[in-house]
């Protein structure tokens, strides 16, 4: 397809050790968010870890909060590929039946298609 075409184009070729902005370039974020009544509660137990994100493929995390409401998180959990972000979303669902550290989760699985720092 012209989209792989492109990609072929554009991606690293063999034996070229690629920079931290190519590698993110072609990452997938799965992004949760959710409001939590507990902050601290909440933060335990995800520093519990107990899908084992660190020994697992995802390869970073970042945990934001609105200033207005610290009882709100947003979750970026970077990927490889979207099969990998598809399969933890899959074991994150199982696992939101089963706590009470939060409430209502909404999540969606999205790609880096452009990212620049200044």
């Amino acid at each position: 397809t012209w989209g792989e075409q492109i990609a072929a184009f554009v991606r690293p070729t063999a034996g070229h050790a690629p920079s931290e902005e190519e590698r993110s370039r072609y990452m997938h974020i799965l992004r949760i968010e959710y409001p939590v009544p507990d902050y601290e509660a909440w933060k335990a137990s995800f520093d519990a870890d107990v899908l084992g994100r660190e020994k697992s493929v995802v390869r970073r995390y970042r945990i934001l909060r609105p200033l207005d409401d610290p009882n709100y998180v947003v979750i970026d959990l970077k990927f490889d590929g979207p099969s990998e972000a598809q399969a933890y979303h899959v074991a994150l669902r199982d696992l939101y039946s089963r706590v009470t550290v939060m409430r209502d989760p909404r999540a969606q699985i999205v790609e880096v298609v452009e990212s620049k720092e200044y």
